[in-house]
């Protein structure tokens, strides 16, 4: 068996390399997070004690929290940007990137204002990543009973 890729599947693959900026924003969020928190390695987070006292201490641990969500969320995100585009390209490059921008908006409202800064990322993410499974699925199903 062969797959052909559709001519704009190359947008495909920009979306999903977009994702590495986004890990880029996240590594440099944390590790200045924790700089200015003073939290050493192997520490992944600040106590529960430091966070109160301290408001870096706390912001690390958001940085961290956001960073963690988002490699939580990268390989399903992932899975389905890649199955969406073999059949719909374009509209899967689109919210493939449109997540993206989702996920820095995540991570600064969170490192910014704390879980409730995450809320406008988080539920544009959402809606993405949902409308992007569906789309999957929808592909996977075409693909399968060859519609």
């Amino acid at each position: 068996m062969s797959i052909v890729l559709p001519n704009d599947y190359g947008y495909v693959l920009l979306a999903a390399t977009s994702t590495f900026v986004v890990n880029i924003v996240h590594g440099f969020l944390t590790s200045s997070s924790r700089k200015a928190a003073g939290i050493k390695y192997p520490n992944s987070y600040a106590s529960a004690e430091q966070a109160e006292k301290d408001p870096r201490a706390f912001t690390f641990n958001c940085a961290q929290r956001a960073h963690n969500n988002f490699t939580e969320n990268l390989t399903p995100f992932l899975g389905a940007l890649l199955i969406a585009g073999l059949k719909y390209p374009t509209l899967a490059a689109s919210l493939g990137g449109a997540w993206s921008v989702s996920r820095v908006l995540f991570a600064i409202g969170y490192t910014s204002k704390g879980p409730s800064g995450r809320i406008v990322g988080s539920a544009a993410g959402s809606l993405i990543n949902f409308t992007l499974v569906g789309t999957s699925v929808y592909a996977a199903l075409g693909y399968a009973l060859n519609w």
